[in-house]
């Protein structure tokens, strides 16, 4: 997929330029998406919509009307003919598809700031740019404290591509019904939910930070389950703080990708003292490499600068060469793999040898 040039040079040249004018054009999509541009030329369908047209619906200024739609004309959101506009199929996806609003609320509201101190976090090895959201330092203290509108962002990038993997993985994980399972990085606990309805005898024990763990108690409680599910509540980056024990499985989905390789390493080693002989670790990851479409794998490697700048400073979303290299320095071996969870998710069953 990477491996030789797929360009002219005009078009290599072309694709430079645009590259030159990203953020721009990043700001000019969200405003003819947010400012009701796209939805009125979208409405109009096939038989176009002028710019005065335009200025009613939206209650904008000709002026403002206008330079927007010329730079979405320089995008291909916008086409014209006879001075009516009409939506392109990418000015659909912008508008409609939920994947791209996502992603992109995910880089407004979470990145976008953050971006201009990448190369101080490249150099110093922290998140330099989480300045710009809070006084951390790491993003995962700061979740549950973030505004709500960019709480919501970080969530809904967060949970929408693991959430299309759980039905498929539930049923893997359950297929030996575990009767004492950890959920390492449990997030909000929608993952020890689905486990407490699959099986109503497995019991749960969530391993987060106590800003998570909070949230998740409480989701424990209003479902009914909370003499089900137990909480070791620890930052997992302490070494000295000893892993609870005895577990027949272990899952972590999207979690070890927040860590840099030794600190992966660190982790799935007292995961190995924490499983039962027999017990199974299973890791979900979206794995760069494993994606079916250049464009998926795209938005992983530009994730991982995410991890850079603003989560953590040394973490990224794997390729697996470097990642099964951590495995097995953890002293563990992958039982089995599957590519086909969800969204091109890879679910990876790792075991004692």
């Amino acid at each position: 997929m990477f491996n030789k040039e797929t360009k002219t040079a005009l078009q290599a040249k072309e694709a430079a330029l645009w590259l030159a004018f990203a953020p721009i054009a990043f700001q000019a999509t969200r405003a003819l998406r947010d400012m009701g541009i796209l939805k009125a030329v979208s409405d109009s369908g096939s038989a176009g919509i002028t710019i005065e047209e335009i200025m009613e619906k939206t209650n904008m200024n000709r002026y403002a009307v206008r330079v927007l739609l010329e730079a979405g004309l320089g995008m291909e959101l916008v086409i014209v003919n006879d001075k009516k506009y009409t939506l392109t199929k990418t000015g659909y996806f912008i508008l409609h598809d939920q994947l791209t609003r996502i992603n992109m609320d995910f880089t407004q509201d979470i990145c976008y700031k953050g971006m201009y101190h990448l190369e101080d976090s490249l150099r110093n090895g922290k998140p330099e740019g989480l300045k710009e959201l809070g006084p951390w330092d790491t993003i995962y203290p700061g979740l549950s404290l973030l505004p709500p509108a960019v709480g919501k962002s970080w969530f809904d990038f967060d949970h929408y591509y693991s959430d299309l993997a759980t039905p498929g993985a539930l049923d893997i994980v359950f297929e030996n019904k575990p009767k004492r399972l950890l959920d390492i990085g449990g997030n909000t606990g929608k993952w020890a939910l689905a486990c407490t309805a699959k099986d109503p005898e497995v019991e749960v024990t969530i391993f987060d930070i106590p800003g998570q763990a909070n949230i998740a108690q409480q989701k424990m409680k209003d479902a009914g389950v909370a003499d089900r599910v137990h909480f070791h509540i620890a930052n997992i980056l302490h070494e000295d703080i000893p892993f609870p024990k005895g577990f027949d499985a272990i899952w972590m989905s999207q979690f070890l990708d927040c860590f840099s390789e030794a600190e992966i390493v660190s982790i799935l080693s007292r995961c190995r003292e924490a499983l039962n002989d027999n017990g199974t670790i299973y890791i979900l990851e979206p794995f760069w490499n494993r994606q079916q479409f250049k464009s998926a794998a795209f938005c992983l490697q530009q994730t991982s600068l995410y991890f850079t700048a603003m989560a953590n400073g040394n973490s990224q979303m794997y390729h697996t060469d470097d990642f099964f290299q951590c495995i097995t320095d953890a002293g563990l071996v992958v039982a089995e793999e599957n590519d086909k969870m969800g969204l091109n998710y890879t679910l990876l069953k790792v075991k004692k040898p």
